[in-house]
């Protein structure tokens, strides 16, 4: 079962899931992979639509996603999406990956830690489960876009082994650019392996 993407088909004109039998049963899913344990990982829900738009809203000033954005995401796009959540069911981060037909590699779409999260490993976790996802699907690589001015997710993607790959000028809406960064994903079997000579 997929989790996190309901069929096009139920989907409302206000961009809200509906309460269909399959959301049902994909919204209970995911509440019971959601731990006691705090901060829990799981699978995004529909039912997350309205938290990932208030966490988005919290998180960032400008080039943030709108709900009908996250909808799409959520539903209709070629994507995985998962989230921490707190005890209280609070979301604190969440990322979002791309995949394309016929290609071997995804694209990390979005990703986002509440503020007040930040810092915890919070997006540490979120990176290695979408890695984690990656090699599941034998994808060969992983690619995103990353602000400049964002050090500190610089930092987190180069100790997760990205490698900057290309400037990219004038990238989001408000004039910064972008590094556009890369991780190539060696098959787990050869992970640890020493070849001998």
């Amino acid at each position: 079962m997929r989790l996190g993407l309901v069929c096009v088909e139920s989907l409302q004109p206000d961009d809200k899931p509906r309460n269909t039998p399959q959301n049902a049963r994909v919204n209970s899913v995911c509440r019971k992979m959601s731990s006691t344990v705090s901060p829990s990982l799981r699978p995004a829900c529909p039912d997350d639509l309205d938290a990932l738009c208030r966490l988005e809203l919290e998180s960032f000033e400008g080039d943030r996603f709108n709900r009908r954005q996250l909808t799409h995401l959520l539903t209709r796009a070629h994507a995985t999406t998962w989230v921490v959540e707190n005890k209280s069911g609070r979301l604190l981060g969440y990322g979002t990956l791309l995949f394309r037909r016929n290609s071997r590699s995804a694209r990390l779409y979005s990703f986002c830690v509440h503020p007040e999260a930040r810092g915890k490993g919070i997006g540490r976790r979120i990176a290695e489960r979408l890695e984690q996802e990656s090699r599941e699907r034998a994808l060969q690589k992983l690619i995103l876009e990353v602000r400049a001015d964002n050090r500190r997710a610089i930092g987190l993607y180069r100790r997760l082994g990205f490698l900057p790959r290309r400037w990219l000028d004038d990238y989001y809406s408000d004039g910064c650019a972008a590094w556009q960064m890369d991780k190539v994903l060696e098959p787990e079997d050869a992970v640890g392996l020493v070849v001998a000579g």
